[in-house]
């Protein structure tokens, strides 16, 4: 059996790619900093699905954390700290805390797991499309997406033969944070005429987990949104 590790699970589009793989009979495991929410979802996906604590802040306690897994096929690290900080008001607890998290946090989870990955393993880190399209307030989330970027090159070559690659989304129309949101940002500009869908987002981190030909690429998955 497959066995599947999605860290930040038990978010919306961490729980939507939780349940595909779940569904077509992965063991899955999906990591919360909160436990109860993490074994909430993963009772709800079904399955078999199983919930862990996990702090990516908290990069020390990573390795404890995750002592129960044993073996990897699939890992995919999509915890997010998009808390608006700008330069104006910067807040730097804020800022140390979300870089520790969003880089260190995934190099550790990596590092942690290297020696449990089965052959032909595969890794996904998440990014996002700030990186290359800043906006108010996002001068902390730029900066570390865009570390995202060097940080599966390196790990590419630190980890081989297992793959490792970056998937970097534009605003999910139908995620938790848009969905009721009348004309969100980027709608009108993409070239498809709308913003992406969480079950397209979980269909590209399928093709990059899986896809063996794949690997060091940062994958924009944005209805062509940085063409325009």
């Amino acid at each position: 059996m497959t066995s599947t590790l999605i860290v930040g699970g038990s978010g919306g589009l961490g729980s939507v790619i939780a349940q595909r793989f779940a569904e077509r009979g992965d063991d899955v495991i999906i990591t919360s900093r909160d436990k109860a929410r993490a074994e909430a979802v993963a009772a709800r996906i079904g399955s078999g699905a199983r919930g862990l604590a996990l702090d990516l802040a908290r990069p020390e306690t990573i390795s404890a954390a995750l002592a129960e897994v044993t073996e990897v096929d699939n890992l995919v690290i999509t915890a997010v700290g998009q808390a608006a900080n700008a330069l104006a008001t910067f807040d730097v607890t804020d800022a140390v805390t979300a870089v520790t998290m969003k880089l260190v946090g995934y190099a550790e989870t990596v590092r942690v797991l290297r020696g449990r990955f089965n052959p032909g393993a595969s890794v996904v880190l998440f990014g996002g499309l700030s990186k290359d399209r800043p906006y108010p307030g996002s001068t902390v989330v730029t900066t570390f997406n865009a570390g995202i970027t060097g940080l599966v090159k390196t790990l590419a070559v630190e980890i081989a033969p297992y793959r490792v690659n970056a998937l970097h989304p534009g605003l999910i129309g139908d995620s938790p944070k848009w969905r009721e949101v009348p004309n969100p940002p980027h709608s009108a500009q993409t070239p498809i005429g709308r913003l992406v869908t969480m079950a397209e987002i979980a269909d590209a981190t399928d093709f990059l987990l899986r896809n063996t030909g794949m690997n060091a690429h940062n994958l924009h998955v944005d209805g062509g949104l940085l063409a325009t």
